[in-house]
């Protein structure tokens, strides 16, 4: 009877236990989800003991400074998390150290976080702003309460926890690697390596099946080279993108397939089953489209392109959209500026390129529209620049025979009776979207190919991504102002453009102010692509820049604040980036690698 007994309890407990393993692989997000509490539990208690140790000046400048990294090193355990499950929150814990303006209604967010507390502690520990700066460690300890209600009452699921795995991966190669969050301490690459040590415990909750070698070596082989590799100007980021980011990436997405986790797809820019960043369908060319109805087609395409070379769609049917945007100059005019309609006075501002203007969630330099649709509307209507009514534009094109069936064939409508205005505009949209032209030698060489780009080339992006801090602006790999990885927002920056060449007086032009007008917003203009910079000459919104090397030079002194332009709010760090004139044509170089095919 005993021994019977025994036997039972065996076998109910060999049972619970298999039951127990069985419930762990089935939901290795409550783990996931207790982690993170901990985690956040963690940097909660780092920035207290920091505050307690500021109050009671029981701490000098060098405790300081090192209690602060460690902090940082803390939050990027769960900044995958972080970022993309509470963007609201993460705002606040590591945002932008400048005042945040939000387009469409025009709230402006003050900076708070990580990165304002940063400017306080170095390169010195500023004890002036000790009450300001205790006052930020007290606001992250309050959003870390808010960061418990969250993660303690969500259901994590496991097609978001890979998207997000592979998002912060992304976010690594975009942003972690740059110094964008951490522009004075520069500690960018232990910080990368323990963000994904993190992330590796968290994908080895789904390691059990298929082959549970193959990310975790790569992860691992990852974090050597960044801990082997610390310093900020000589790290080879070509070398860590080709050689270790890409495949972490891709293993991620071969495991999320191996095991047969659903991939929710939702309108983004940046596609869910992008295995890299460099996919040659990576991105979406129709995310910023108003909606599905306005999708490109084929036949959208052949008639936005007929729209784009007609000039009946100006005002005195002189001038069409390829007059200012030429095809055969990347869709610029090489003008300092184009004249205003009818008149010999300049227009307020350079023409920008069409090419890849699909890649970005707001157009024209103030930001001011938000679709291409709205883009076309308000360039057909402005007065300076094509003067045309959109009322007698319809009326015109649907006299037109040929127009009558292109429009019928592209917008299929039953008992169609006419033209309307948003079919216009979303066919002249739909020919922009199809300018979408990733295609250069960079992204042949992160796509494999090592003999796209020489050394100098490879050296400028180094510099670009490194010491220059271009990325910190221009986002790879789109390299414009669309913020990765979930590009959704687009930077408008102060960089103090000056309203001529060598003269220490700034262009008049208040930019995104007159859009929005909040103070940091003067001055400020839409971070545009770097793509096509070669063939786009000249530069800036007032085409101040006749050459690649003058904006180098620009950049390199601290834009205009460094040249000794009074300004206030530039957003751009008014320090040298004491470039050499070897460093300079490496990134000139690097530029022209851009240019697509």
């Amino acid at each position: 009877m005993k021994g019977r007994l025994l036997s039972v309890l065996l076998i109910v407990s060999i049972g619970l236990f298999t039951f127990s393993c069985k419930r762990k692989k089935a939901v290795p997000e409550k783990d996931i989800a207790k982690t993170l509490i901990n985690q956040i539990n963690s940097f909660s208690g780092l920035a207290r003991q920091l505050q307690t140790g500021l109050e009671n000046s029981s701490l000098n400048e060098k405790q300081v400074q090192q209690q602060f990294l460690q902090l940082r090193l803390s939050y990027k355990k769960f900044e995958w998390a972080a970022e993309y499950f509470t963007p609201n929150i993460t705002r606040f814990v590591n945002g932008p150290p400048v005042p945040e303006v939000e387009m469409t209604t025009g709230s402006v967010l003050d900076p708070a976080g990580l990165q304002v507390i940063e400017a306080f502690l170095f390169p010195h520990y500023d004890h002036i702003q000790k009450k300001e700066l205790v006052q930020q460690l007290k606001l992250l300890q309050i959003d870390c309460s808010r960061y418990k209600v969250y993660f303690n009452n969500i259901d994590l699921l496991n097609w978001q926890i890979f998207d997000a795995a592979r998002l912060e991966v992304f976010r690594i190669l975009t942003l972690g690697i740059t110094g964008f969050d951490n522009p004075l301490t520069l500690k960018s690459m232990k910080e990368a390596a323990v963000s994904l040590q993190s992330l590796q415990a968290v994908m080895i909750n789904y390691t059990d099946q298929g082959n549970p070698d193959m990310l975790t070596a790569k992860i691992d082989a990852a974090k050597n080279y960044l801990y082997i590799n610390q310093d900020f100007n000589s790290f080879n980021r070509a070398a860590f993108i080709t050689g270790y980011g890409n495949a972490i990436t891709i293993a991620i997405t071969s495991q999320q397939q191996e095991l047969h986790i659903p991939l929710i797809k939702y309108n983004r820019l940046l596609r869910q089953e992008a295995g890299t960043l460099f996919d040659k369908d990576a991105f979406d060319v129709n995310a910023y489209a108003p909606g599905p109805s306005y999708f490109q087609t084929a036949k959208k395409i052949a008639l936005g392109k007929k729209l784009f070379a007609d000039p009946q769609l100006s005002g005195n049917l002189s001038r069409s959209c390829s007059s200012c945007h030429q095809p055969d100059n990347a869709f610029t005019d090489k003008l300092i500026k184009n004249t205003v309609f009818k008149k010999k006075i300049l227009l307020r501002r350079n023409t920008p390129t069409l090419l890849n203007a699909a890649l970005q969630p707001s157009q024209f330099y103030d930001l001011r529209a938000h679709t291409l649709e709205d883009q076309a509307m308000d360039v057909i209507q402005n007065k300076d620049e094509m003067h045309g009514s959109m009322k007698v534009l319809i009326s015109r094109l649907w006299k037109n025979k040929t127009y009558r069936k292109l429009f019928a064939d592209a917008y299929p409508e039953k008992g169609r009776t006419g033209i309307d205005t948003l079919e216009v505009t979303n066919a002249i949209g739909a020919f922009v979207r199809s300018l979408t032209q990733l295609n250069s030698r960079f992204d042949d060489y992160m796509r494999g190919d090592k003999t796209s780009m020489n050394t100098q080339e490879l050296n400028g992006f180094n510099l670009f991504m490194g010491k220059a801090k271009c990325a910190t602006c221009h986002y790879m790999p789109l390299f414009n102002g669309t913020l990765p990885p979930k590009y959704t927002k687009m930077d408008a920056e102060v960089i103090t453009v000056p309203r001529f060449k060598g003269k220490k007086v700034i262009d008049p032009d208040q930019g995104a102010y007159e859009v929005v007008q909040t103070p940091s917003f003067k001055h400020a203009f839409k971070t545009t692509t770097v793509r096509n910079a070669s063939r786009t000459a000249p530069y800036m919104h007032n085409g101040v820049f006749s050459t690649l090397d003058e904006v180098v030079d620009f950049y390199n002194k601290g834009g205009g604040a460094g040249m000794g332009i009074k300004t206030d709010n530039q957003t751009l760090s008014a320090d040298q980036l004491h470039l050499t004139a070897k460093e300079t044509s490496d990134l000139v170089a690097f530029i022209k690698s851009l240019d697509s095919k």
